[in-house]
């Protein structure tokens, strides 16, 4: 029998709906098992019930106190309660910041006090406080080309009001006052730091806390953040023209090295059980709440997701993973400490993203696979529509929080968006509660979770992870 050149085979192949070798695809039997995942994680309460556990039982689980040590066995206990085939620590070891006592009041010329909350990686002030006083910027912008002049020795004030967004856009803006604005005024020689809370809630006296820029404790001032409406009064003070002397009193600071962990359980693979699929969510919380939405939710989802999959009759084909993540809050530390240990075999990660955006409906997907895994996304694109997911493919997908460090260094990532039109009002504050949960919606991120995550573990071909794959799309999310 004469040959065809090889082009003309190749061309004959695809013709005859024969894929090529490289193309990733779903098999029909995993697309209707997951789309039976999806309708029955809809009924199902576990996420709801495992984020009632955590907020309740540990709370408030500030990385490195005695909670988060507490939520480190809560975690690895209620792996072993859902049934997760493997369940396992990795310490994560971090600066260990405290926070004792915060106050604040307004000297003069209107004495009177004001309701703020520290920074993360805050220096403290002096025994007796801090007075000084007040220079206001509106953006960071401008205190960037501020005259350090006019600065030394003052209390450095930016005002820049968060917006709210669905897909929270505008707390890019808000984190960035608080973690480079922090250190753009110690460098400019500002005594301490104040910025308007990033966040949305316009009335509620409530600060928002969160990180700052600090990594060397001998080079951090103290730095707070005011509640919304104390941010108003300070700038209605400051518009009658008269010097603001402001006291601020904060007592909190890194105090050593503490050792946390990463908590991870596994449905281990039938086929290809070195294989993974990584999701989850980061256990520490700030203190001021319980840590419901930042990030119980995330957890809990991905620790549901998983144990549906485990539920099913027989094990996926490749494992699921699902990872607790150490001390998100002040700087990536488990997401980092993870991928330093793990990056090295990038390639075995098949797919993955983390929640850590509350529990709002999810209702966008990205993603960042190489271009024979794209008939694939749209297969799970399918399979997500019907709970209100949008494919956008004009977007990366970042992985989320944590393993958007695994995504830097080449892991194939989706981002899964949720509704977060008022998870600004609550994000770093005591109102970060369960309350602020709707079953009804926590359930249709685990519906999400559980689809992709199967899909992605009974594809045929992978998606593209690799060493620097996606270096394109930077650091992720």
């Amino acid at each position: 029998m004469r040959r065809l050149p090889l082009t003309l085979l190749a061309a004959g192949l695809l013709a005859s709906g024969i894929a090529s070798a490289a193309t990733t695809t779903i098999p029909a039997t995993a697309v209707k098992t997951a789309e039976q995942l999806r309708d029955k994680a809809l009924h199902d309460d576990t996420a709801y019930k495992v984020t009632a556990s955590l907020t309740t039982e540990v709370g408030a689980r500030m990385a490195g106190s005695e909670a988060d040590r507490r939520a480190v066995d809560w975690a690895v206990a209620k792996f072993k309660e859902l049934g997760y085939d493997k369940v396992y620590t990795e310490a994560v070891t971090y600066p260990l910041w405290v926070r004792r006592s915060e106050h604040a009041a307004i000297v003069a010329p209107f004495p009177q006090p004001l309701v703020l909350t520290a920074l993360g990686y805050s220096a403290g002030t002096p025994k007796g406080g801090l007075t000084a006083e007040v220079v206001k910027f509106d953006t960071l912008d401008a205190l960037k080309a501020a005259d350090p002049a006019s600065i030394r020795g003052k209390i450095v004030y930016v005002g820049y009001r968060m917006e709210r967004a669905k897909d929270g856009h505008g707390y890019g803006m808000g984190s960035a006052v608080r973690t480079t604005g922090a250190v753009i005024a110690q460098a400019k020689g500002a005594a301490g730091y104040l910025l308007r809370s990033a966040g949305t809630d316009a009335q509620q006296r409530a600060a928002h806390t969160g990180v700052t820029g600090f990594r060397d404790p001998a080079k951090a001032i103290p730095a707070a953040a005011l509640t919304n409406p104390d941010a108003d009064q300070l700038e209605r003070v400051l518009a009658y023209g008269k010097p603001v002397t402001l006291k601020l009193d904060l007592d909190c600071g890194v105090v050593g090295e503490y050792t946390g962990a990463n908590v991870i359980g596994e449905i281990t693979g039938r086929k290809h059980p070195d294989q993974v699929v990584a999701i989850g969510g980061h256990l520490d919380s700030w203190d001021l709440g319980t840590g419901a939405i930042d990030d119980g939710a995330g957890v809990a989802i991905a620790m549901a997701a998983g144990k549906l999959i485990r539920d099913l009759p027989q094990r996926p084909d490749r494992t699921i993973r699902v990872i607790a993540f150490a001390n998100e809050e002040m700087g990536l530390w488990g997401g980092r400490a993870y991928a330093d240990k793990h990056g090295a075999k990038v390639a075995k990660f098949q797919l993955g993203t983390e929640s850590d955006f509350g529990a709002g409906k999810i209702w966008r997907m990205s993603a960042s696979v190489k271009p024979e895994a794209r008939d694939a996304i749209g297969q799970i694109a399918k399979v997500l529509e019907p709970v209100g997911v949008a494919y956008d493919a004009t977007r990366p997908g970042g992985g989320g929080s944590d393993l958007s460090q695994m995504h830097a260094k080449g892991m194939a990532a989706l981002s899964l968006t949720q509704d977060g039109t008022k998870y600004f009002d609550w994000h770093h504050t005591p109102n970060d509660t369960l309350d602020k949960i709707d079953p009804a919606e926590l359930a249709q991120n685990v519906a999400v979770y559980a689809a992709f995550s199967y899909m992605a573990a009974q594809a045929n071909g992978d998606f593209g992870s690799a060493p620097g794959a996606f270096a394109k799309d930077g650091a992720g999310e």
